[in-house]
């Protein structure tokens, strides 16, 4: 299994660097300074590419090349986005970059009520309450049909939620959820979401895999014949949202995914912790089914509350992931397939100097290389018994 780490560019805290000492070897990253539906040029990504060389790394995954909402919508034109799209994964190719990250969340991408929750020991982490997204989506945002969406029991703890919260809460919680966090394609004001979701009424769940389907038989094979292979990322959290359909959360719909193209450049990216916040996902099982289409793994682990539709992000051996069970099948899926897997330590717990820097949410310094030791030490040791 590889080790890399995601690295936000030149203005990330964390510094390449820094990643070399964590022991990662890759690198997953992006062009975040172009505009969303460009043409990444040659010329770009050689200067990344070639910057990240110079620390002694290798830039392993694109994380992602953004999916332009008109081509999620199936507005007309959208095939100009397509090909833009497409074009950006061959200059990518040419550059010796032929995995690339990506995912097909309306709207949004992953989306927390709380950057920074505390918890017992100290460090701090990124989580999702389900009755203040209720709280916001019906009182804040006043989404019609918001209340019936989330049914009364909800609706009604939101409420109380809601009345409890002064101006600056209201603010702050509007923030985190529109406002865009680390790797979001946009950020939005309450009015400008408002109008984007308009953009999906009567879209629906069988529209928005129908647009998917036509996007991977457009960009598909295109990409197959440079070598370049797509990982989709799940849906985070794995359920509708805002009244939006989210088709990438269960298995029926990564099988549904896998079908649309029979090809092994239409592949996965399987991150433990979306697909792990629904208890009906069998993770090992997936991993097994899907295995010789994954192209990519984000390993974290998020822990239900008693609410089970909240959560938060655990330690990366505790949670409601099995990673013994995921980092096994992992090393027999590249057994069997004769290549090795890169993966990264994903959302970390902020803890000691991470508190005392400015860092991205959910993506600190110390809390994701402790993620990565401990991901290392599992490899290791289910590598030698395997032995």
């Amino acid at each position: 299994m590889i080790e890399t780490w995601r690295w936000f560019g030149p203005n990330d805290p964390v510094t390449l660097s820094d990643v070399r000492q964590t022991g990662a070897t890759g690198i997953v990253t992006a062009l975040h300074d172009l505009p969303n539906g460009t043409v990444w040029p040659v010329e770009a990504i050689e200067a990344r590419r070639d910057m990240i060389r110079a620390a002694g790394l290798d830039w392993q995954v694109v994380e992602s090349i953004p999916v332009h909402e008109d081509i999620k919508t199936g507005a007309p034109g959208w095939e100009r986005y397509a090909g833009a799209w497409a074009e950006s994964a061959v200059n990518l190719a040419k550059c010796g970059i032929k995995t690339i990250c990506y995912n097909f969340m309306p709207v949004l991408d992953w989306t927390r009520t709380d950057l920074e929750h505390p918890l017992a020991d100290g460090a701090t982490c990124l989580r999702f309450d389900n009755d203040e997204m209720a709280a916001f989506d019906i009182h804040i945002l006043a989404r019609p049909g918001a209340a019936e969406d989330h049914g009364p029991e909800v609706a009604a703890r939101a409420a109380a939620r809601f009345a409890a919260m002064d101006d600056a809460a209201r603010d702050k919680l509007t923030r985190t959820v529109i406002a865009g966090l680390p790797g979001s394609e946009e950020s939005f004001t309450v009015d400008s979401f408002r109008a984007q979701l308009a953009r999906y009424d009567g879209l629906g769940h069988a529209g928005l895999r129908a647009n998917l389907a036509k996007f991977l038989q457009f960009v598909v094979p295109i990409v197959e014949k440079e070598g370049v292979v797509l990982g989709m990322h799940p849906d985070d959290p794995p359920r509708p949202l805002f009244g939006l359909p989210r088709i990438v959360s269960t298995a029926d719909d990564l099988r549904a995914i896998l079908a649309m193209v029979d090809s092994p450049a239409n592949g996965l990216t399987f991150c433990t912790g979306s697909l792990g916040v629904r208890p009906d996902n069998d993770l090992p099982a997936m991993l097994r089914e899907f295995g010789d289409r994954v192209h990519f793994l984000h390993l974290r682990a998020t822990k239900r509350e008693d609410d089970p539709l909240s959560f938060h992000e655990a330690p990366h051996l505790e949670g409601d992931v099995d990673m013994v069970a995921i980092i096994r099948e992992t090393l027999a899926i590249e057994a069997r397939r004769g290549t090795a897997l890169p993966f990264r330590p994903d959302h970390g717990h902020a803890m000691a100097d991470d508190q005392r820097r400015r860092t991205a949410p959910g993506y600190p310094l110390i809390g994701r290389m402790r993620g990565l030791a401990e991901l290392r030490g599992i490899v290791r040791a289910v590598a030698a018994l395997a032995a």
